[in-house]
């Protein structure tokens, strides 16, 4: 239920099997194939203008009562993993982050490698436990932190098989699929990489639902966000927009004045500067129409397409909206309330939109 007492418009149990769908599909920053024929056929089916462009981000349109005016709204598709560094003789890979992530938050167990020619399973492994200090694992089950310098992924494959699948310096390595199906707690969802397929689903109900909006509406599902925001870049430097709504997760800690639930959270500021606070001021109006609370927050160690184009000065005003998320940039838990509240209040806001 919503907090004025009214039902929803997305329920509860769709939202949560469109996220799932989304969160089976990887996508590695820069490897994103798999999740990108899926937006591209879900946004078609929903017959709205959609095509993706030379960065990698998948773009669908709503064309507005004023096309002389345009906003953009981005959900970023990719997640965070690992990248193979070196293969040694015996098949096992080394790998370093990609993104925002950390070798103790996906524990010991299987892994997916996308190479060039087929994906295959791997063992994320951190060494045996019933060492003395003679065993460098040692140091890791007494005082110092797991780094990705510490680990290596088995495959028991030789060098010519992995050759044959494609794997090499470069390949992608993702949480097992098997490892990554969400489970539902009530009404929340918990999963990895609700950073951000949430989002995403998020662009999909507005595709669904948002029709002659006050201006031109693009939704973007945005490319390489974790390495840099670098689809989003692209898309802000070619297209003339007054503004951009970015959709993240927002990090329940203590440090942060976020309570978990159904409120989604509007930043003022987070580590690549301040957002616009007249856009913020829009975005409370259209949460007030529908009688949605927001919360408010400034957040340091994070970052948004909205932003990071911002400061580079592709836009002149941007907002990030997002849903609280316990255990961000890993098994994350988000109230499916909050992620509907979201559609609620851009598709008000989309209808109301102005300078």
């Amino acid at each position: 239920m919503e907090s004025n007492g009214k039902k929803p418009l997305v329920d509860y149990d769709s939202l949560y099997e469109t996220i799932a769908e989304l969160v089976l599909h990887h996508s590695p920053s820069g490897v994103e194939e798999e999740i990108d024929q899926l937006l591209l056929s879900r946004f078609t089916a929903l017959g709205v203008e959609t095509w993706q462009d030379r960065a990698g981000n998948i773009i669908a349109r709503i064309e507005g009562r004023d096309p002389e005016k345009a906003i953009a709204i981005t959900g970023h598709k990719d997640e965070i993993g690992a990248i193979v560094k070196s293969i040694d003789e015996k098949g096992c890979l080394q790998v370093r982050k990609l993104g925002g992530s950390f070798p103790w938050i996906y524990g010991e167990g299987v892994v997916d490698i996308l190479g060039d020619e087929e994906t295959i399973s791997g063992i994320l492994s951190f060494g045996s436990r019933h060492v003395s200090h003679e065993s460098p694992q040692k140091t890791q089950q007494v005082d110092a932190p797991l780094l990705w310098e510490n680990v290596w992924v088995e495959t028991k494959r030789s060098l010519g098989e992995l050759e044959v699948a494609g794997i090499r310096p470069g390949s992608r390595v993702v949480v097992g699929k098997h490892r990554k199906q969400p489970i539902r707690l009530k009404e929340y969802i918990a999963s990895y990489t609700l950073d951000n397929k949430a989002a995403v689903a998020i662009l999909l109900a507005l595709a669904e639902h948002l029709r002659q909006p006050a201006v031109d509406v693009y939704l973007v599902a945005s490319a390489k966000e974790e390495v840099g925001a670098i689809g989003a870049l692209y898309f802000t430097q070619n297209h003339d927009l007054d503004a951009l709504i970015a959709l993240k997760v927002c990090p329940l800690s203590e440090e942060y004045p976020i309570q978990e639930g159904k409120a989604p959270v509007l930043l003022s500021q987070d580590g690549y500067g301040i957002y616009d606070e007249n856009l913020n001021s829009q975005l409370l109006k259209a949460a007030a129409t529908k009688g949605i609370p927001l919360q408010f927050a400034t957040i340091s160690g994070f970052g948004s397409d909205a932003s990071i184009a911002m400061k580079f000065g592709h836009v002149a005003r941007a907002a990030c909206l997002g849903f609280p998320t316990a255990n961000t940039h890993g098994y994350e838990i988000a109230h499916l309330g909050a992620i509907a509240n979201c559609i609620t209040l851009l598709l008000a806001y989309c209808s109301m939109v102005s300078d």
